[in-house]
């Protein structure tokens, strides 16, 4: 069954009340009418709705029964995506949604490939929160991955300062494989995944993760494109320490 996402107070005691995009894609999109039933979530709880009314500019739907289910992970995953060309972000933000990433935080490092300045960066956030939640509603997760405005590599890290491990996958290290560092931090609760831009990290900037506590990782013989590994590293990460295991 279909799932919409409203704001929180729009859930008020046994009804629902829809306006704006949402009652705009409900409707006029989605072509709900009277009667027709819908999941209704403000992420903090969901319920079966069903349509009770449609007026001019919103829609009131009546509460049926509290959906108990909850596909959120336990564990919280926060990427950290040196920004990438459009397309690419688009892939990484639906993917990893499905796959259950908390916070999505786009960052600028020495190699990226991307001009914010010029990319109408505020436009492109928005778009990524729609693809995210979007994602969300395929999925069936309760909870819209908080996705922030673009922040500088340095401010990235004291970001990842909040999880109990930091990896930063490294086409330069040989040693510490990333299976062999997630065995070590079974109970961790956040985890900060960083992935470099199209041109990678900078050996300043591995340093510099480095001299926060952030550990660098081999994902093996293969150089990954970034949008791999994104997903990929994301996916490893939540199977070794999240619910999909």
């Amino acid at each position: 069954m279909r799932k919409i996402f409203v704001e929180k107070g729009k859930i008020k005691g046994k009804f629902a009340y829809v306006d704006g995009k949402d009652f705009h894609h409900l409707i006029h999109v989605l072509r709900y009418k009277v009667g027709d039933k819908i999941v209704v979530s403000d992420m903090a709880e969901e319920h079966l709705g069903r349509i009770e009314k449609i007026e001019k500019d919103r829609a009131i739907l009546f509460l049926e029964e509290k959906m108990e289910g909850n596909a959120e992970s336990p564990l919280e995953v926060f990427l950290f995506q040196g920004i990438l060309k459009a397309d690419k972000m688009d892939l990484i933000v639906q993917k990893c949604t499905e796959i259950g990433v908390k916070r999505i935080i786009p960052f600028v490092s020495e190699f990226s490939v991307v001009d914010i300045k010029r990319a109408n960066i505020d436009k492109k956030v928005e778009r990524w929160k729609k693809i995210s939640e979007e994602a969300c509603k395929q999925s069936g997760r309760n909870i819209i991955p908080e996705i922030s405005a673009p922040v500088s590599f340095k401010e990235a890290i004291e970001k990842a300062m909040e999880c109990d491990l930091a990896i930063i996958p490294y086409e330069k290290e040989e040693k510490k494989r990333l299976k062999e560092v997630l065995k070590d931090v079974e109970d961790a609760k956040k985890i900060g995944i960083f992935i470099g831009p199209e041109g990678g990290f900078s050996q300043k900037e591995i340093e510099k993760a480095i001299n926060n506590g952030i550990v660098p990782v081999t994902l093996g013989p293969r150089i990954l494109r970034a949008e791999t590994a994104a997903i990929a590293v994301s996916a490893i990460v939540m199977y070794q320490l999240g619910d999909m295991g």
